[in-house]
């Protein structure tokens, strides 16, 4: 095993075990002892649906009323806010929150632990996503949506070489190799960052993070990762990867014109491509992720987001029953599908309307068959780190120079996880070797 770390969170500014936080403060809610008047719950997010959502629930229900504020996106500028509210204690009780950005609302005290009154609707999610809202033994909010992975790819480009959708990444790698050699100005793919580059470590059990009691290990540089870094440079090294930026408009023309082949990516990736690459109409089509092994039935995960308890709630079972019903309630996650393009965590949700109808732009294919059966395969032995902006930013600068061929996949690993160790030392915790 190559190196990890082990990060405690115990140090400076009084920090206490992750996960085992029992907070109090000021009210994002209230209840009243009066039976007659409703428990009041305040909510923040910015999901398009979201405001619909929250007037169908208070229609339906006299003992909870929600009030919705729209925030900025978590990066734009809606994380900071809520994290200047909890310190202010005037947070709401509830919050859009990222998976990934979740455990660093936790390491900063910034959650409540609402597992007593969450636990027993744990079976009404994917395995995958509850983990991804629970450190140790607390829960921190209830799951929303989720990013099973899957294999778009140019179905058109495929046939015309007599190729079928690779089922493993050794057929994967010989497909990259017969289009660039058929057409040099053709790739099998583009580069992956950050998230999407973490869906397939995901996928093949190279964790980056784990939690062992009241300390974190950092584990981007293991032998695990060194599989998937090790496949993705040998692509690299062979000219097999377009140089287009994911989301450049490079990359739209490449995915319109055939000149990039495939994406790998999170269901929500239908979405993207559709929006961004019109002239591909037709020619796409889904498959599951390849494996490593034949018959294997592993799935990653990028995205998705939890409707999280912030410090100083003062009603967790009146928040828990709102956040619950947003990530069940058939009617309202329907729309969401149509409105946000969101995949539910719910395993009860997958014969919507919306998720059951044929995609013209992938030759009138249900694509979402595709995703209710990778979903719940997607491997639930992942945990994202306390510092996942600070992360990200040093993968991907590390990523961005590997896939241009200045290093290796395997550096830009092994980098960010030493300046993410840095970091958590820089913040006053202590590291463990």
């Amino acid at each position: 095993m190559k190196k990890s770390a082990a990060i405690r969170l115990a140090g400076a500014a009084g920090a206490v075990a992750l996960g085992i936080m029992s907070l109090a403060g000021c009210s994002g809610g209230s209840g009243s002892g009066d039976d007659a008047k409703p428990a009041t719950v305040t909510f923040w997010g910015w999901a398009p649906g979201y405001a619909d959502a929250v007037k169908a629930f208070n229609a339906a229900h006299k003992d909870v009323t929600v009030t919705y504020q729209e925030v900025q996106p978590g990066s734009k500028g809606g994380y900071q806010k809520m994290l200047n509210a909890v310190t202010a204690k005037n947070a709401p009780c509830l919050a859009q929150v990222g998976y990934e950005t979740l455990p660093s609302f936790a390491a900063q005290g910034a959650l409540e632990d609402v597992s007593s009154v969450a636990k027993a609707d744990e079976k009404d999610f994917q395995p995958a996503a509850w983990k991804s809202v629970s450190i140790g033994d607390a829960v921190y909010g209830a799951p929303v949506d989720t990013g099973p992975m899957g294999l778009f790819y140019n179905k058109e480009v495929f046939d015309s070489l007599g190729l079928s959708a690779p089922t493993t990444w050794d057929e994967y790698k010989a497909d990259a190799e017969k289009i660039h050699a058929a057409d040099p100005t053709k790739f099998i793919s583009s580069p992956y960052l950050d998230y999407d580059y973490a869906g397939l470590a995901w996928q093949t059990g190279a964790k980056w993070f784990d939690v062992d009691g009241d300390a974190w290990k950092v584990t981007m540089a293991s032998d695990a990762n060194a599989k998937v870094a090790d496949y993705w440079q040998g692509l690299v090294s062979e000219g097999l990867i377009s140089s287009a930026p994911m989301y450049d408009q490079a990359w739209y023309t490449g995915l319109g014109d055939g000149s990039i082949a495939t994406v790998v990516g999170a269901v929500w990736q239908a979405g993207v491509i559709k929006g961004g690459a019109a002239d591909g109409s037709g020619k796409w089509a889904v498959a599951p992720m390849p494996q490593w092994s034949a018959g294997d039935d592993e799935v990653g995960n990028a995205g998705g987001s939890a409707t999280a308890v912030l410090k100083g709630c003062s009603d967790t079972k009146a928040a828990w029953e709102f956040a619950h019903w947003l990530s069940t309630d058939k009617d309202t996650y329907n729309t969401l599908v149509q409105k946000a393009g969101l995949y539910p965590a719910a395993t009860g949700l997958a014969d919507l309307p919306a998720l059951t109808e044929g995609d013209a732009y992938f030759g009138g294919q249900k694509i979402f068959d595709v995703f209710a059966k990778a979903a719940p395969q997607v491997n639930p032995d992942w945990t994202w780190g306390p510092v996942m902006t600070k992360t990200a930013a040093d993968l991907d600068d590390g990523l961005g120079k590997a896939w241009a061929g200045q290093g290796t996949i395997a550096d830009a690993l092994k980098s960010a996880q030493d300046k993410t160790v840095a970091e958590l030392t820089k913040q006053g915790l202590t590291v463990s070797e």
